[in-house]
């Protein structure tokens, strides 16, 4: 049976927008395409609160994507979901555009290096929502990260392109819930499982 690794931020884990909770395994994606991939693939958690994925993280190595992949790589899977990069957009470490772009290339080359049978998908964060600047996380976000969070996808488009990734773009299937401006209701994470599923399926 062929291993997907799904690795992300709290997206991924299954943060609960407005209860600062973790979503169960029947309501975040990761573990919705658990179940819809019974039999068919294995699939791997590894979603993190507040991961970022090239950003040297305060928090320690779990939650600093670059450091802690080449672990997760381990297990040796056979695609490679890659769902972060938001968090890398907070005012505390204000990459360029130029800075993200080179991040998310650091991770896949770290896979190729790692796993080089590996497909890779690159899923584009959905674009966060001034939502966030009413909410707790504002300690974290501004405007600006708003304004980078908008260049994402076609970034990450390019990325894929470029790198021979499987491209995702999560804007066109799910949105941010306006309780935080940055995560999913549990009902895009369905949406989210179910793209996840059908894009394994065809590749």
């Amino acid at each position: 049976m062929k291993k997907v690794l799904c690795f992300g931020d709290s997206n991924t884990y299954g943060y609960c927008p407005g209860r600062a909770i973790r979503y169960d395994k029947n309501s975040r994606w990761s573990g919705i395409l658990k179940q819809l991939c019974d039999g068919k693939f294995e699939i791997i958690e590894a979603g993190c609160n507040n991961r970022t994925a090239f950003s040297d993280n305060p928090a320690g190595i779990d939650q600093t994507g670059y450091k802690v992949l080449p672990n997760l790589l381990q297990q040796n899977p056979d695609y490679i979901i890659l769902a972060i990069g938001l968090n890398d957009l907070q005012y505390s470490y204000a990459p360029t555009l130029q800075q993200v772009e080179d991040g998310i290339k650091l991770l896949i080359r770290i896979i190729k290096e790692t796993c080089p049978c590996a497909k890779i998908v690159l899923a584009a964060p959905s674009v966060i929502t001034t939502d966030i600047l009413h909410s707790y996380f504002i300690n974290l976000f501004d405007m600006d990260s708003i304004e980078k969070s908008k260049h994402l996808p076609a970034i990450y488009k390019t990325i894929a392109q470029s790198e021979d990734c499987i491209f995702i773009d999560l804007n066109k299937i799910a949105k941010v819930s306006e309780a935080d401006g940055l995560h999913y209701k549990a009902e895009e994470h369905q949406k989210i499982a179910q793209a996840m599923f059908e894009l394994l399926n065809n590749n």
